[in-house]
């Protein structure tokens, strides 16, 4: 198992559910990369994709804007214009609904998912059945969410609409300068993703599960063309198979197994607030700016924005510190007294699915990366998809839309 985040985690003692050997590989301690750093939310109402339509109108200020929830730093536009062409084919009407459709194909499952492993790793103090209360401060950025509430509710999803009033209800520490929101109270979420990453470990190991930290540089495939080796910095590690579940950095080694996939980066920023001076109940999602207020054991996690500049440029920490002055309107208590910044990599696909699958033409090689914002969300349902895979089960869920070959 090649990625020891929340997909690598869960993809692992899923397998071990069936009977599998697990060794996992990471080059960081399990939990401590980009699954450390997310918002600790179970998204069952993400079903609009990043690229919608008018998403090329936007372009222009994804380059100019740097306080936009979306940016592409003018020194990696090169690398990602071919990455920006198939985003915005992704974005005409009809393939918005039939990505749509798909990804509501895993968030339908994704609940159970968890909450199957949840148990199983006695990590009930972990998750919380809290909802999601996205506000909206101007009413031109509540106008402009309609037709993605409105695409929510066609897929099934809850969503009640709210006046100022009923938000400060649930969430007193609101500014009452709002103009509408709405509460999705099928949503959930996790109280402190490292947390809940640690937990699944622990159930690893218990399980019997081997962990191997090692910077993997290459994978050796034998005369049958099924890889072979884990080739690192340190001893080589020999494979019967292999699930590549590296999050944005899956890419070369899908490329080694003979899988060449559209991957890049968004990169997230968060600022995590030690003493934030307010008391918060759930997740608020900022709907005009597109980032989240969320409590969390120990603080709150202002989490979002995405910002395109690959895995090689120095992080732009003025894109967390964005995050303070965009929050001060809703919640104007905040403290912001030692504030600490983080930046971690989103594995993001210009279609907004992820790979999930056998890769094309090897038996013994499985993909599960490319989640985007949702890896949290949809790690416990990616698991239990590769464990059938691997058991030569007929999965619940018609991975074709997932295919990597579908690029």
């Amino acid at each position: 198992m090649l990625g020891a985040g929340v997909v690598g985690l869960c993809c692992a003692v899923s397998l071990q559910k069936d009977g599998h050997s697990v060794t996992l590989v990471d080059r960081m301690d399990p939990g401590t990369g980009t699954s450390f750093g997310n918002a600790g939310l179970i998204q069952i109402d993400a079903v609009v994709p990043i690229a919608t339509p008018g998403i090329l109108g936007n372009v222009p200020r994804m380059l100019l804007d740097p306080k936009g929830p979306l940016v592409v730093r003018w020194r990696y536009l090169h690398r990602i214009a071919p990455w920006l062409a198939k985003f915005v084919l992704a974005a005409r009407p009809d393939s918005v609904e039939r990505i749509s459709m798909a990804l509501a194909s895993l968030l339908d499952s994704s609940n159970d998912a968890w909450l199957e492993l949840i148990k199983a790793a006695s990590a009930q103090e972990v998750w919380r059945q809290s909802g999601e209360l996205h506000v909206y401060r101007k009413k031109e950025a509540w106008d402009a969410a309609q037709s993605t509430h409105e695409l929510r509710r066609r897929r099934g999803s809850l969503l009640e609409d709210l006046t100022v009033d009923e938000m400060r209800q649930l969430e007193p520490a609101l500014s009452p300068e709002l103009y509408a929101g709405v509460f999705t109270p099928n949503a959930n979420s996790i109280t402190h993703p490292l947390h809940l990453s640690e937990k699944l470990f622990e159930l690893f190991r218990r399980n019997g599960g081997e962990f191997v930290k090692d910077n993997i540089l290459r994978i050796e495939t034998g005369s049958d063309g099924e890889p072979s080796q884990l080739v690192g910095e340190h001893e080589p590690r020999t494979l019967d198979a292999l699930v590549i579940a590296a999050g944005a950095f899956s890419k070369p080694f899908a490329k080694s197994a003979g899988t060449s996939v559209p991957l890049d980066t968004e990169r997230g920023y968060h600022l995590w607030l030690p003493d934030p001076g307010v008391e918060m109940r759930r997740p608020i999602i900022v709907g005009d700016h597109r980032f989240g207020i969320v409590p969390m054991t120990g603080g709150i996690r202002l989490v979002g924005t995405a910002e395109f500049a690959g895995l090689e440029l120095p992080p732009y920490w003025d894109r967390a510190d964005i995050l303070a002055e965009l929050a001060a309107p809703f919640v104007p208590g905040l403290n912001l007294d030692g504030a600490e910044r983080w930046m971690g990599y989103r594995p993001s696909l210009p279609d907004s699915l992820p790979v999930i699958g056998r890769a094309p033409g090897r038996k013994d090689v499985y993909l599960a990366f490319g989640h985007g914002h949702l890896g949290l969300t949809m790690g416990a349902v990616t698991g239990q998809l590769i464990a059938d895979l691997a058991a030569n089960r007929t999965p619940a869920i018609d991975l074709a839309p997932f295919r990597a070959e579908r690029f």
